[in-house]
């Protein structure tokens, strides 16, 4: 079978800017998939919205088609009992509604005494270390695998096997197969499933034992629950710490404002969110009916991606989106989602975010790449954006 190209993924020469082949196109146009099968590509922000608000558009697995190569791949299958991101209301909005109250704001504000301490506990060992160090390895990766740990209750202990797993699955392109991504996702959920076992015998204080208690799902809806949110938890969050970081380093100016004011990390955080865009390959969305969306007939059965990166750098919305501004008023981006399958840790994320840049800005001041900015590897296909390492020194 002959691939076609599908969605654009290759960068230019800045690494936080979106590919330059989705510049200058339409808000909404057609895009040939790599199968050959016609659907749409959504790149304007108001489009972007609507789409992702639209009930007459599916987000069922069953239905999805993956917009970029990945090898040979078996036909798509309904989710798994508890993967409510592939689901439709009203099995989504019964799944979700079992998490919603674990990820409230008041929930998540709770948790700031102990993810500082998180956060501090990495930055004296970095301290400890001395420079220079990957902050990959050493920051953006273990303190968000560490909280996503805590709130579930799962073995942080075990956190080289899980983060492995992570890995495997969001993988760039075809750098490993489906079927190792497919083992990759059960590692996770036996992971998870011994974890509910050890749970049953004995409840603690976390996510998982009160999801037990309720007494709402089986095991298996609560291995596969728990997986999305371990593993979604730790690695949208690692890559947005880091390559977050690495784009503060690039643009000295508005590095300098962050550290002359922490408390613009709850605006710099949104600003991040939207000029880097790290979930960066969907939303991946099926019509259930016609829809007429800017100016175009998207027929049922079409297959449709939204571009997150160009939705939240259109003019329209934004004015000089390619410019990093952390003052600007950034709310409303798509860097979450939209619609019932907005990211329901969001609110954790931004939580993360804000105290990790904030204290690690503050406590290393003249925190610089310790390589030049071109050896900064940042993979295009992976499914999440972000560098493999980030080398820093300081001092």
């Amino acid at each position: 079978m002959t691939l076609h190209p599908g969605l654009p993924l290759e960068r230019g020469a800045c690494p936080f800017d979106p590919p330059p082949a989705l510049r200058g196109r339409a808000a909404v146009e057609p895009l040939t998939y790599p199968d050959g099968t016609e659907g749409w590509l959504v790149t304007g922000y108001d489009e972007a919205r609507a789409i992702l608000a639209d009930k007459r558009v599916s987000a069922r697995s069953e239905l999805a088609r993956v917009p970029f190569d990945l090898g040979p791949i078996p036909p798509p299958k309904p989710a798994d009992p508890g993967v409510f991101t592939g689901m439709d209301d009203p099995q989504h909005h019964e799944y979700r509604k079992e998490l919603t109250g674990a990820f409230t704001v008041r929930r998540m504000r709770l948790l700031e005494a102990r993810v500082a301490e998180i956060v501090e506990e990495h930055l004296d060992a970095m301290a400890t270390a001395g420079g220079p160090v990957d902050l990959v390895t050493a920051f953006a990766r273990p303190v968000p695998a560490l909280v996503i740990c805590e709130l579930l209750g799962t073995s942080y202990e075990r956190r080289d096997e899980f983060q492995g797993y992570a890995a495997t699955m969001f993988a760039a392109g075809t750098e490993v197969s489906v079927d190792e991504r497919y083992a990759a996702v059960a590692g996770v959920v036996a992971f998870i499933a011994e974890q509910v076992q050890a749970k049953r015998r004995a409840p603690t204080d976390d996510l998982l034992s009160d999801l037990i208690r309720e007494g709402k799902l089986n095991d298996e809806e609560l291995a596969n629950i728990g997986m999305m949110l371990l593993v979604a938890g730790f690695e949208t969050t690692r890559n947005m710490l880091a390559l977050g970081t690495y784009a503060l380093l690039e643009n000295p100016d508005q590095l300098a404002k962050l550290k002359a004011d922490p408390d613009l990390a709850a605006s710099a955080v949104e600003e991040l969110m939207r000029y880097l865009s790290v979930i960066h390959i969907g939303p991946i969305r099926t019509a259930l009916e016609d829809i007429e969306l800017g100016g175009r007939t998207i027929k049922a059965g079409d297959s449709i991606t939204v571009s997150v990166p160009m939705a939240n750098r259109d003019p329209k919305r934004y004015p000089e989106p390619d410019v990093l501004d952390l003052e600007r008023k950034a709310a409303g981006h798509v860097g979450f989602g939209h619609g019932v399958h907005q990211c329901l840790g969001q609110q954790l994320a931004r939580v993360e975010m804000r105290i990790a840049l904030a204290r690690l800005v503050t406590r290393f001041p003249d925190l610089r790449l310790a390589v030049p900015a071109a050896e900064i590897v940042v993979p295009e296909q992976a499914s999440i954006y972000g560098p493999v390492s980030l080398p820093v020194a300081w001092g």
